[in-house]
């Protein structure tokens, strides 16, 4: 019925290895035999023209098909292709006035359709798995099954070799059904190929050739609802169709061409991978054309894959796995449809090893640094962790001990009534406790300072300034709390360049400034003292940038002689 049957219920529309030499000849000269057959059926029967589009599908997917078949005889999609070719014109036997031709012809006739969409969804692999699957093998099923009963019924006139009855309504039923179920069943096609479309980036000539799919199978639909209920212009959709269909396999050779242009380019990737030795996924992309194209590194001492950034990543899949003495060394992660061009990927494979060492030595010392990084803010966090349990048992220990001391000398001076020289030793007593309290609280603020962690950074710098060594204005510039560490730091930082003044810069005061700015805390301290800080040699200064550095943060001092001194840091805070 691809082919229009010519009598009563009218049909909508009527280990693998390369081909041998010889198959290929014999392929190639039943395809013009198989032309001239459809027209030479079609010519008595007034069907010239669509014989012609047949013959147009059945070259392209031909021809197409054998080049497929030969350049990728690991896919079988390029016998899919020839199988198509030959089936539409297996179609065309429904013209024959021989009955027997006739059946045959008839028989297949809707098979035609099941091989496009078998064909259309097992690109590029010609495999399926899965809903594309079930959806061929019921197109199949459908084809045959529902096109043999409809025949037994006694579809499609008295040269229907196949009728054991005669009834002409349960046949058009069975027909009509077969009609709409191969139509839902294309349509089904189409969003299985939309899900394709958009589950990733695609090559631009493979979304030009799952687009060309996706447009066939709904003018295929479209036609067999046209022709079920027998609307006016089917003529015309047929031979749209036709055009349509035969445009996937010349989409599908012009992205052979793309490939072959890809794989010519492989020089120009050796050029752009050397000079672009510190992050080869560019022009890894370009030459895959694949934008979703990664390369990553194996560190056999980390045992984990990472970026060129020396980030830790998941090995993804599909990719293709650089070895070297049968040991990973490097992997390219790209679109499952790269797979269906091993030669490019092996070319494309075999032009990164030849540069892959500097890319790989640069991860691993990113990945390296990455993690003495890492070990570095541990090394902070727990020392910050140890100085607060300092802090609080000299506050809840020692401390309360000299309190409670000097409460106790307290009660015994007033007990000594009238002798000056006990009630002078007593108070002589009470002011060692007193200075010796007053240095274990200094001590214990120096560990860690507890109005910071109770009254936030912005009163814990008001606590430094009132004792800093020369005037300080500050200016405060945040809302809320901020990281328990980022505080920590910003308060050391005041704290060591106030100490710093007070020592060396001979300065008649200075400015704090704590602000945010976007995702960092900026924190700045100026004096007008006599500059010129050594920030090599001084260690608190070293120390000061060790903690900054160790959260991910930078610290600059700017010290001209006479000039003042001007240090600031930025921390991470978002």
């Amino acid at each position: 019925m691809f082919t229009g049957g010519r009598h009563a219920y009218p049909a909508v529309i009527d280990g693998l290895r390369a081909p041998s030499r010889t198959l290929r000849t014999a392929l190639a000269l039943a395809a013009p035999a198989a032309a001239a057959m459809s027209i030479a059926l079609a010519r008595p029967a007034g069907r010239l023209a669509p014989a012609l589009l047949f013959v147009w599908i059945l070259l392209a997917y031909v021809v197409c098909g054998l080049i497929a078949w030969t350049r990728r005889p690991g896919s079988a999609f390029g016998r899919l292709l020839v199988l198509v070719g030959f089936g539409a014109a297996l179609s065309n036997l429904a013209w024959s006035p021989h009955p027997l031709l006739f059946t045959v012809g008839q028989a297949v006739d809707l098979l035609v359709v099941a091989l496009f969409l078998h064909v259309f969804l097992a690109f590029p692999s010609g495999r399926l798995s899965g809903w594309p699957r079930v959806l061929v093998v019921t197109a199949y099923a459908v084809s045959i099954g529902l096109q043999l009963t409809a025949m037994a019924l006694g579809a499609f006139g008295p040269d229907n070799l196949l009728a054991v009855a005669d009834r002409p309504l349960a046949a058009n039923v069975v027909h009509a059904v077969e009609l709409l179920s191969l139509s839902a069943l294309l349509l089904a096609g189409v969003g299985l190929l939309a899900v394709r479309l958009r589950a990733g980036p695609l090559r631009r000539s493979v979304r030009w050739l799952v687009g060309s799919f996706a447009l066939g199978l709904v003018s295929l639909a479209v036609l067999l609802v046209m022709g079920m209920l027998a609307v006016p212009g089917f003529t015309a959709v047929q031979r749209v169709t036709l055009v349509v269909l035969g445009l996937a396999p010349v989409a599908f050779l012009a992205g052979l061409l793309d490939v072959r242009l890809a794989r010519a380019s492989v020089g120009e990737l050796v050029v752009a991978l050397r000079s672009e030795p510190d992050d080869l996924t560019p022009a890894l992309s370009r030459a895959l054309r694949d934008p979703t194209a990664s390369l990553l590194y194996w560190l056999p001492q980390y045992r984990t894959w990472v970026d060129h950034d020396g980030r830790p990543r998941t090995l993804p899949e599909p990719a293709r796995v650089i070895r070297r003495d049968g040991q990973p060394v490097a992997a390219i992660a790209h679109h499952p449809d790269v797979a269906a061009e091993p030669d490019l990927l092996d070319a494309v494979a075999a032009a990164v090893e030849m540069v892959l060492d500097n890319g790989r030595l640069r991860a691993e010392l990113k990945a390296g640094l990455a993690e003495v990084r890492g070990s570095r803010a541990r090394v902070l966090e727990a020392g910050r962790r140890e100085r607060r349990r300092l802090e609080r048992d000299l506050h809840d220990g020692a401390q309360q001990r000299l309190v409670g001391l000097s409460l106790r000398l307290s009660l015994l001076e007033n007990r000594l009534g009238a002798d000056p020289s006990a009630r002078q030793a007593v108070a002589e007593a009470r002011a060692e406790v007193a200075t010796s309290l007053g240095e274990l609280r200094d001590l214990a603020h120096g560990l860690y300072p507890a109005v910071l962690s109770g009254h936030g950074l912005a009163v814990a710098l008001e606590s430094v300034a009132a004792r800093a060594p020369v005037p300080v204005r500050l200016e405060i510039g945040i809302d809320g709390r901020l990281p328990e560490a980022i505080e920590v730091a910003a308060y050391y930082v005041v704290c060591e360049s106030l100490t710093n003044v007070g020592r060396h810069a001979r300065a008649t005061g200075a400015t704090v400034s704590v602000r945010r700015a976007g995702e960092a805390l900026m924190v700045q301290v100026e004096d007008d003292g006599v500059g010129g800080a050594d920030t090599e040699q001084g260690s608190g200064l070293r120390g000061l940038a060790d903690r900054v550095e160790a959260l991910g943060g930078t610290l600059r001092v700017w010290s001209p002689a006479g000039g003042g001194t001007r240090l600031r840091a930025e921390l991470p805070c978002g």
